[in-house]
C-alpha cells in the first residue's frame, strides 16, 4: 500500500484488509489505525464515527459489486441470462468475500453512520429489479427473488450451506431459483 494516498484512502484500503483477515464484529477503529500507522485520533477528520469508517469500508464493498456486475453484463444478451449472471456473481461475491459480505448488509454496524449508502445500493436493486421485470413483467417478483438470492448468497457466506448441501452448486441452485420466480 503506498504511503503517500489520501489518509481517508488508506483508512479503508487497511480497513478492507482487515475486514477480510478478521471480520466485521473484530474492526475496531484502534486496529484499523494501528495497521495504518497513524493516531488513534487522526482519522476524526475523515471519519468522525467508527460507524463513518465502516460504512466507508462497506461502500467499497458496494462498489466492488457493482464493478463486478458491470464486468459482467452484455447488454445485447436476453433479460433471464443476465439475471442468471448477476445472481451467479452476487453468490459468488458473497461465497468469496463473505466477510466484505456479512459488513455490507449490517445495518446494525452502519446505521447512523452518516453516510448514504442507499445511494449505491439502490442503484444495484433498481438494475437488478429492471431485469427481473423484463424477464418476466409482475410487481412482487423483484423483491421475492432477490430475497430467495440473498439467502442463498448468505448461506454461501456463513458456510451453512456446505452442511446441508456438500454437492449444491451456485449455478444449478441459481437456475433452480429462477425458474421458481420467473416461470
Amino acid at each position: 500500500m503506498a504511503g503517500n494516498e489520501p489518509l481517508s484512502e488508506r483508512l479503508i484500503a487497511v480497513g478492507v484488509e482487515l475486514l477480510e483477515q478478521e471480520g466485521p464484529d473484530r474492526l475496531g477503529l484502534r486496529a484499523i489505525t494501528r495497521a495504518a500507522g497513524v493516531s488513534h485520533g487522526a482519522p476524526r477528520r475523515h471519519f468522525p464515527t467508527h460507524k463513518a469508517l465502516l460504512a466507508a469500508i462497506a461502500a467499497r464493498g458496494f462498489a466492488d459489486l457493482a464493478a463486478r456486475f458491470a464486468a459482467a453484463d452484455d447488454a445485447s444478451a436476453p433479460a433471464r441470462d443476465r439475471l442468471r449472471r448477476m445472481a451467479i456473481d452476487y453468490i459468488d461475491f458473497a461465497a468469496t468475500r463473505p466477510q466484505m459480505f456479512t459488513l455490507m448488509f449490517r445495518h446494525d454496524l452502519l446505521e447512523g453512520s452518516g453516510a448514504n449508502l442507499r445511494a449505491t445500493t439502490l442503484p444495484l436493486f433498481d438494475h437488478f429489479a429492471d431485469l427481473v421485470r423484463q424477464a418476466s413483467p409482475s410487481a412482487d417478483r423483484p423483491l421475492l427473488l432477490w430475497t430467495a438470492l440473498h439467502g442463498l448468497a448468505t448461506l454461501r457466506a456463513n458456510e451453512s450451506l456446505t452442511l446441508i448441501a456438500p454437492t449444491a452448486a451456485d449455478p444449478t441452485l441459481v437456475d433452480q431459483i429462477l425458474q421458481l420466480h420467473l416461470p
